[in-house]
């Protein structure tokens, strides 16, 4: 069931069972461009999707493409392997975009009654999570050495494997792999596309990663409106209030806690099971 999708300037703000969803998204030229966001829950709202892309290019022009791309995220949404997702959808983003456009694409199911995150990523900007257990941000990337023992100490909060997935539209057969977290309630992720790592200042220097961290150390996060508000000032403060010169979204998740209506916990080992791709639907 789709939530809320498209290509267009959009600033919202969801709830879900667990996930309080802030979105905000700016196309840098007109009213639409080439980011497109999809959100769709399941009717007993154990299962929220959020897919996220970024087309290569921006403005109006890329509007058609973006459009293709949203059409083909509604056709493969109900897909629980998120795998199958990516792969069906660059299979099929190849034949309709051809070889003159490429989209970086980020994939995550939340299963509330286990408080799983579930993340695909296939060449987008790495997501970012704030631990409410342990007080910081941390890069959400199995490769990343911030995922050390500092994490698995914790037990049961941080399962992760090492990954390699492409952009949609690069190579027609890509293997996309997926990760999991498991959420505290007050923890936060943050998704975005790369107009925030590549927002310039005054100076002409990028943000990048290590920018974009420094500047959510300085936020002291409550809830998923605050928070996205307050990022998108500081965003628009290195910029030196310049225009934006690409298109821009982001997303702020809030574990809010709740919980949807009781499910037995073969249902909930058995749903979960397939949505991880370990068991057939």
């Amino acid at each position: 069931m789709e939530i809320i999708g498209g290509n267009h300037a959009v600033h919202n703000h969801l709830s879900s069972p667990g996930m309080d969803i802030w979105l905000d998204s700016r196309p840098c030229e007109g009213a639409t461009g080439g980011d497109i966001h999809y959100f769709s829950m399941c009717g007993s709202g154990r299962v929220t999707r959020l897919a996220v892309a970024d087309v290569s290019g921006h403005g109006p022009v890329m509007d058609d493409i973006a459009q293709k791309l949203r059409q083909l995220m509604r056709k493969h949404i109900n897909l629980l392997d998120q795998t199958r997702f990516a792969q069906a959808v660059n299979q099929e983003f190849i034949v309709q975009a051809g070889s003159d456009y490429f989209a970086t694409i980020i994939l995550l199911t939340y299963f509330a009654p286990t408080d799983h995150l579930i993340i695909c990523n296939g060449g987008h900007p790495r997501p970012i999570w704030y631990s409410t257990r342990l007080a910081r941000w941390i890069l959400l990337d199995p490769g990343t050495p911030d995922v050390g023992p500092s994490i698995r100490e914790a037990k049961g909060t941080y399962r992760l494997a090492r990954v390699s997935n492409l952009p949609l539209g690069i190579i027609e057969r890509t293997d996309y792999h997926q990760y999991t977290v498991r959420l505290d309630k007050d923890d936060f992720v943050l998704v975005y596309t790369d107009a925030l790592i590549e927002a310039r200042n005054p100076l002409g220097e990028f943000l990048d990663e290590e920018g974009l961290m420094r500047l959510l150390g300085e936020l002291v996060p409550s809830d998923a409106r605050q928070l996205g508000q307050q990022l998108v000032e500081r965003i628009d403060w290195w910029r030196g209030g310049a225009p934006l010169e690409d298109d821009q979204t982001i997303i702020v998740l809030h574990h809010n806690g709740t919980d949807p209506a009781p499910m037995t916990v073969g249902n909930a080992v058995r749903t979960m099971l397939k949505m991880l791709g370990l068991r057939s639907v």
